[in-house]
C-alpha cells in the first residue's frame, strides 16, 4: 500500500508540475517526487489524444458543410498544448533563445535563463515559432496527425530521461531536485521502455512519416545535449523546455513534410 501510495503521489505530482489539469494535493517530498518523471510523458498523451479528438472533429465539421474555419482550428491546435501545460515548456523555449543569443559567458547564461524578463530575441523567437507551427498545421492530414499525436509522449520521453542522465548545470533548481529525488534506475528503465515502445508503435502508425519522426527527434535530442553542455555545462529546467519545444516542432514539420512528398509520388 505504500508503495501504490508513492507511486500516486508521484503522478500527481507530475500533472500539478507540468500541466494545468486539477489534481489532489500532494506534499512535495523526495519520496513523493521520486517516480515523477515517470509520468511526465503521460502528459503529453493528453495532449495527443485531445489534439487528434480536435482534428478529428475538424474534418467531421469540414465534411458536414460545417463551413470554412480552418485557420481558427489550426491556431487551436497549436495552442491545445499550452493550455494544457500553462506554457511551462514555451517559457523555458523562452529563456533559452535569450541566453543562447546573448553570447555571453556559461555563468552569465545561467543567470538570463533566471531573468524574468523578456527580451527581443525571446520575443523574435515566439513570433517565428507559432507562425512555422501555423504553416506545418496548415498541411496536416489524417496519418500526419496520427503521427504528430504520438509525438508529444516521445518528446516528453526524451525530456525526462534528459534530467535523469544528462549532467546539471545547476546544484540547485527543478531539474536538479527531480534528479536528486527520483529513483533513477527505475525512471530510466520505465523512461527507456516507453521509449522502445514509441519507436516501434510511431513507425508501424504512420509509416515513412513515423519513421521520419523519430529520427528527426532523435537528431533533435543529440543537438540538444551538444547544445547544452557547450553553452550551460549541462541542463536545466529551461534547457529541458527548450528542447521539448524545438523537438515538437521539428516532428511536426519533419511528417508533414515526408507525407506531401508521399503524396506527391517522390516517395512510396
Amino acid at each position: 500500500m505504500k508503495s501504490i501510495k508513492r507511486i500516486w503521489n508521484s503522478f500527481k505530482i507530475a500533472f500539478s508540475m507540468y500541466s494545468r489539469i486539477p489534481m489532489p494535493r500532494s506534499e512535495w517530498t523526495d519520496e513523493n517526487k521520486s517516480y515523477a518523471m515517470c509520468f511526465f510523458p503521460w502528459i503529453g498523451a493528453v495532449i495527443g489524444l485531445l489534439s487528434y479528438g480536435v482534428f478529428r472533429f475538424l474534418k467531421w465539421f469540414d465534411g458536414n458543410g460545417g463551413g470554412n474555419y480552418s485557420l481558427f482550428f489550426v491556431i487551436f491546435l497549436i495552442l491545445i498544448p499550452v493550455f494544457i501545460t500553462g506554457g511551462i515548456h514555451l517559457d523555458g523555449f523562452l529563456d533559452t533563445q535569450d541566453a543562447l543569443s546573448s553570447w555571453q559567458t556559461k555563468e552569465r547564461r545561467l543567470e538570463i535563463l533566471k531573468d524574468s524578463h523578456a527580451g527581443a530575441f525571446a520575443i523574435i523567437s515566439c513570433t517565428v515559432y507559432f507562425l512555422m507551427y501555423i504553416g506545418v498545421y496548415s498541411c496536416l492530414s489524417v496519418r500526419s496527425m496520427e503521427v504528430i499525436a504520438y509525438s508529444f509522449m516521445l518528446s516528453r520521453t526524451l525530456s525526462g530521461l534528459s534530467v535523469v542522465t544528462f549532467p546539471q548545470a545547476r546544484k540547485k533548481g527543478m531539474v536538479a531536485d527531480f534528479s536528486e529525488s527520483a529513483s533513477t534506475r527505475i525512471t530510466r528503465m520505465v523512461l527507456g521502455i516507453y521509449l522502445i515502445v514509441l519507436c516501434f508503435l510511431i513507425p508501424l502508425t504512420g509509416g515513412i512519416c513515423g519513421i521520419g519522426c523519430v529520427i528527426s527527434a532523435g537528431v533533435v535530442f543529440g543537438y540538444y545535449y551538444r547544445m547544452a553542455m557547450k553553452n550551460f555545462g549541462g541542463v536545466t529546467g529551461d534547457l529541458c523546455g527548450y528542447f521539448l519545444q524545438v523537438c515538437e516542432l521539428v516532428m511536426a514539420l519533419v511528417v508533414v513534410v515526408v507525407d506531401i512528398i508521399v503524396k506527391s509520388g517522390i516517395i512510396k
